[in-house]
């Protein structure tokens, strides 16, 4: 059974989760915006190639690091949280913690040039 948190809180675990990495990596996140939605567009879901929207809990957009070569007045990279999709999947309050920091690491692994395929090598594909 799915439990729901306020839109405060989540958007506070979200924050936890991006302060919570170590600042080795958090040093090189660079010109990174990080959102929460309640759930993803039709066209996050195209562009990620994931067909259902209970099944898209964060989306990365922008230039990976590794790619990016004369990079000046760009518009910042998104990393967006999808609210519900990851309450969908939760039972409890821990969950949704534990579930909210694993899909901010998997996002900025994205940004660090992490594809899916070696993210599902880890704890956090």
């Amino acid at each position: 059974m799915a439990v729901h948190i306020s839109r405060r809180e989540f958007e506070r675990l979200v924050l936890e989760a991006v302060e919570g990495l170590p600042a080795s990596i958090r040093e090189r996140i660079d010109n990174v915006d990080v959102v929460v939605r309640e759930w993803p567009s039709p066209d996050d879901l195209e562009g990620s190639a994931i067909p259902d929207r209970y099944g898209l809990l964060g989306l990365y957009q922008g230039i990976p690091l590794t790619q990016r070569g004369h990079y000046d007045m760009a518009l910042p990279d998104k990393i967006t949280i999808f609210r519900r999709p990851i309450e969908a999947i939760c039972a409890t309050r821990a969950e949704i913690v534990q579930q909210v920091r694993t899909t901010v690491v998997h996002e900025v692994a994205h940004h660090f040039g992490i594809d899916d395929d070696s993210l599902e090598r880890t704890q956090y594909g």
